[in-house]
């Protein structure tokens, strides 16, 4: 969810994002407090809950280097393919994000998310990211390293509707992921 002190701020929140706003600052911005960096992992989680390549793309540098896995992608067009195919595969994804650490310009972070595949098999997939932010907000380095896990479909945590995640539903550590 945007912070009151940024909505009132006009900052993005994601929804209704023009491109004339590609370039924009993203507040927070560092240098990150413990409060801020919170923050700022929701608006992550919040975009990539949208499974809007476009739009989660606006949220990063036009130069942004990326390791994702073993896929390497380098700027928002290669972002946008990358965030595509894996959305075309990785159909009902819900994901959780979770501050580890943060200092300065950069912000380490957990997460798990859970999707299935065409034939109906579900997954939960276990993560660490370590991310680097230019002075206005905007993403310029992510590395993920990612494990994934077949699971039962009586096993998945992640039940709320595709979207955001509703404020009241448990993180990770109240999931113990």
């Amino acid at each position: 969810m945007v912070s009151e002190a940024r909505r009132r701020a006009g900052a993005p929140d994601f929804e209704g994002v023009e491109a004339d706003m590609a370039d924009s600052t993203r507040p927070p911005v560092p240098p990150f407090t413990r409060e801020t960096a919170i923050e700022k992992v929701r608006l992550a989680e919040d975009a990539w809950n949208t499974r809007d390549p476009r739009k989660v793309s606006l949220g990063y540098t036009v130069d942004s280097r990326w390791r994702n896995r073993a896929e390497f992608a380098t700027g928002r067009d290669e972002i946008v393919a990358l965030l595509t195919r894996k959305w075309n595969t990785e159909l009902d994804y819900r994901l959780i994000k979770e501050l580890w650490a943060h200092g300065g310009n950069r912000i380490a972070v957990r997460f798990a998310y859970e999707h299935r595949d065409d034939a109906g098999n579900w997954y939960r997939s276990y993560g660490n990211e370590n991310w680097e932010f230019d002075e206005h907000g905007l993403m310029r380095t992510r590395h993920a390293s990612i494990n994934t896990l077949p699971i039962a479909e009586s096993e998945r945590a992640y039940l709320w509707p595709l979207g955001r995640r509703p404020d009241d539903h448990p993180g990770l550590s109240d999931l113990g992921f």
